[in-house]
């Protein structure tokens, strides 16, 4: 079992909780991929990341969507293209304003969403589950800190799927919105 630092309460303890969330993130992506494994022949991570942006927000424009992912527009566009021959994105005129185009999720899109969301929770709980309830309570503690410092809310229970299926934060208005 590798040796554990103690913080010592000065600036050093930044280095060790730096390293910590390292590791815990590298196991996050881990699981993120075993969660996409069932579907990685049709989408890659950047492509899962844009369906799970239109969950999220519903039809949006192209320059929205790459503006959420922070690509350029030419590069959100290729990724629209792929979805959109995969079966899981379609584009639509925008009812009020016909010169505009939409992006939304195909009822697949949505199934494939939904399909990965619920591995990658189930692999998570598996993790949790191996902790002492003390070291779950330790944990909520710490990662609801890390969030709030870093500016992200609280991802959705359970049964609360629809409205941000990884929990990411989806609200903010971005320049070009309508």
């Amino acid at each position: 079992m590798p040796e554990r630092e103690t913080p010592t309460g000065t600036m050093d303890d930044v280095d060790v909780v730096t390293r910590s969330v390292l590791t815990a993130s590298r196991l996050l992506v881990a699981v993120s991929a075993r969660s996409l494994a069932a579907v990685e022949e049709r989408v890659t991570l950047p492509q899962f990341r844009m369906l799970v942006v239109l969950s999220t927000r519903g039809a949006t424009k192209l320059v929205t969507l790459a503006d959420l992912l922070q690509v350029a527009p030419s590069t959100a566009m290729r990724m629209v293209d792929r979805l959109i021959a995969a079966g899981l994105a379609d584009r639509q005129s925008n009812p009020g304003n016909r010169r505009e185009t939409l992006l939304q999720l195909t009822e697949e899109g949505r199934r494939t969403v939904a399909d990965v969301t619920a591995r990658r929770r189930a692999a998570i709980a598996e993790i949790v589950e191996r902790l002492t309830p003390t070291q779950r309570l330790a944990l909520i503690e710490a990662l609801a800190a890390f969030n709030e410092a870093g500016g992200e809310p609280l991802a959705p229970d359970r049964d609360d799927t629809e409205s941000h299926p990884l929990g990411w934060a989806m609200d903010v208005p971005v320049a070009g919105d309508a």
